[in-house]
């Protein structure tokens, strides 16, 4: 055979392995409303970026007569490529090839780019759509998802993980999406439970739709699973690129500070009127963050799941930055299981990868009762105080309303090493609220007070006379734990100074092998 004819026999099987299961299986993912593998893989990366690897990799299983069904791929499209010209490694699963199922071969290649993202300090982006492992491989396949799920681990906190499942993700196949930093999903093709309807179906007794069970929106709302609802999967992809922005490469970097032409300076005067005299009034929280953030551009993670709690991704003159903040639109912005759990992930991934943050506190406390308190609330929430104590990045905290008892604490209150404290001059910082505190310190007191319009007037006396004395930030202005009371419409102004003086920051915490979080 000539060189030419080589060459002419490479375009053809080059071909070949671009055509996947065939054209007809192709056809039939685009009838559903999905992308296939190299084409969510285009949309991603920036235009003729892509390097694959190992596209002419086929399986080596000989049962069931698999010998004679050999793909080109087997069922996983890897390499490396770009977004906005930095350099991310994906994977993309492919379902025309035997349902996207994962084989021994499949799980090599995933792990092959894994492994050299680790050594190059650079993100891996798994696009997920597969069946499952698959059963004619047997152990094999079980043990490629294993080798798969150490990686994951190893690569926690070196370089940034994000999952989007585009379709089925079932079985052994969620734990390695449940080990990365982000998981996206699409609203109506996509799917996430260890055991499918069937089988719980066989189990329990339960009657269940699969949507019902491991849908988007299930996993959106109510488990916190995924962390990103999309309607389709361009707009999914296009978010991965936008969530990039806010991330550095690895964790031995920082994230990229990019051109602002928003000043530092530039007061909003809506902040001085935006919370309530009422403290009983609530107020959307997120008003004042994107009155606060670079051109009012925030990019919300988990927004469906813990609603009392908000977190996500903005700029302060071009530095990217993590917010935590309490939302008084929502349980008054008390702290749960669900809150705490959410807020501490997150604080320990900003940590982890060097993203400043930015704590803006109206905190009533912790939702009392005895299912949070069966379910696990010290627990829980003592993750986030573990989260924020441990936290090395810059940190600022910003009180806006109500800091009471616990909940203070935990909000990166000064003692767990908050960098720059200020509050507003609406701060409450106090054990908990005048009435609850007259109620417990004049208890005995109200008790002998016969008449109800007497026991009224002493209420209200005490009530403002606690108010007076600690419903307010100069206490613990006094006391050094607020380094200063600010103006509310001068607070991006502050956030922006601060940043600047802790970048240069340099905190170590004790050698040890790892910590001991409460999980």
């Amino acid at each position: 055979m000539s060189t030419q004819d080589k060459i002419k026999n490479l375009i053809k099987v080059r071909e070949e392995a671009y055509l996947g299961g065939g054209q007809k299986k192709i056809e039939s993912q685009h009838s559903k409303g999905k992308l296939t593998a190299r084409e969510r893989i285009e949309e991603l990366l920036d235009e003729g970026s892509f390097e694959e690897f190992d596209m002419f990799v086929t399986h080596r299983c000989t049962n069931f007569g698999m010998e004679k069904k050999k793909i080109l791929g087997d069922g996983v499209v890897t390499g490396y490529g770009t977004i906005d010209n930095r350099k991310v490694f994906v994977f993309s699963q492919d379902f025309t090839v035997f349902g996207g199922s994962l084989s021994e071969t499949f799980a090599q290649k995933i792990c092959k780019i894994m492994d050299k993202a680790m050594e190059v300090g650079a993100p891996v982006i798994g696009i997920n759509d597969s069946g499952g492992a698959r059963i004619q491989e047997g152990v094999t396949s079980l043990a490629g998802y294993a080798e798969i799920f150490e990686r994951n681990i190893l690569a926690s906190g070196v370089i940034p993980q994000i999952s989007a499942i585009f379709g089925p993700c079932a079985g052994g196949a969620v734990y390695s999406p449940a080990l990365t930093d982000f998981i996206m999903m699409t609203e109506d093709n996509s799917y996430m439970f260890v055991t499918g309807p069937k089988v719980v179906k066989t189990v329990t007794g339960e009657d269940i739709t699969t949507e019902d069970l491991g849908g988007a929106k299930v996993h959106a709302s109510k488990s916190g699973v995924s962390h990103f609802m999309v309607e389709s999967e361009n707009e999914g992809l296009m978010l991965i690129r936008k969530l990039l922005e806010y991330l550095p490469q690895n964790n031995l970097e920082d994230p990229i500070v990019t051109e602002c032409t928003d000043p530092i300076d530039r007061m909003e005067d809506a902040l001085n009127t935006m919370v309530p005299e009422n403290p009983n009034i609530p107020y959307d929280m997120i008003d004042i963050i994107e009155a606060l953030t670079d051109y009012g551009e925030f990019l919300e993670v988990h927004r469906n799941y813990a609603k009392n709690i908000i977190t996500g991704f903005a700029k302060f003159h071009g530095q990217p930055v993590a917010i935590i903040a309490n939302q008084p639109n929502y349980l008054a912005g008390v702290l749960d299981i669900d809150a705490s759990r959410k807020a501490a992930r997150f604080v320990r991934f900003a940590d982890a990868f060097n993203i400043p943050i930015i704590t803006l506190v109206d905190v009533p406390g912790f939702l009392p009762g005895s299912g949070q308190e069966s379910g696990g609330i010290i627990i829980h929430g003592a993750k986030l105080m573990f989260a924020y104590g441990e936290a090395t990045v810059p940190k600022i905290t910003i009180s806006i309303r109500k800091s009471y008892g616990g909940a203070h604490d935990v909000m990166s209150c000064k003692q767990l090493r908050g960098d720059l404290n200020y509050a507003w001059p609406s701060a409450e910082i106090a054990v908990m609220g005048a009435k609850g505190a007259i109620e417990v310190l004049e208890g005995r007191k109200l008790k002998e007070i016969e008449s109800d319009e007497e026991r009224e007037k002493f209420m209200a006396e005490k009530q403002e006379e606690y108010e007076k004395e600690f419903s307010n930030p100069y206490k613990a202005a006094a006391l050094g734990y607020i380094d200063d009371v600010i103006e509310p419409r001068n607070t991006r102004f502050r956030i922006c100074r601060g940043l600047d003086l802790l970048a240069t920051k340099k905190v170590v915490n004790p050698p040890k092998k790892h910590s001991n979080i409460p999980l």
